[in-house]
């Protein structure tokens, strides 16, 4: 059995994305070995709650891909966006 990976308390929201992201390769072997569980962690703090209408394939297909990382769709999808946001960000820099 694999080691626990300790989530840290961390205050930036760019702080911890950089902490997932440096280990993306456990969490992504811990759920091919069927270790992962329903997360319990929860971002301290208020966000705000965005409702968007998608179509269904890319829902699907964003649920399949977010399964194979070991995450919420939802979270998935929230990194995707973010990611493409600071793309187009720097791009037009």
């Amino acid at each position: 059995m694999g080691r626990q990976l300790k989530i840290p308390k961390l205050d930036k929201e760019a702080d911890e994305a950089k902490w997932w992201d440096c280990h993306q390769a456990e969490i992504a072997g811990a759920a091919a070995a069927g270790r992962l569980g329903q997360s319990t962690v929860t971002r301290q703090g208020a966000t705000p709650t965005t409702t968007i209408r998608l179509d269904p394939g890319d829902i699907a297909r964003a649920k399949a891909q977010a399964k194979r990382k070991g995450l919420r769709y939802q979270t998935y999808l929230k990194m995707l966006l973010r990611d493409a946001l600071l793309k187009a960000e720097r791009k037009s820099a």
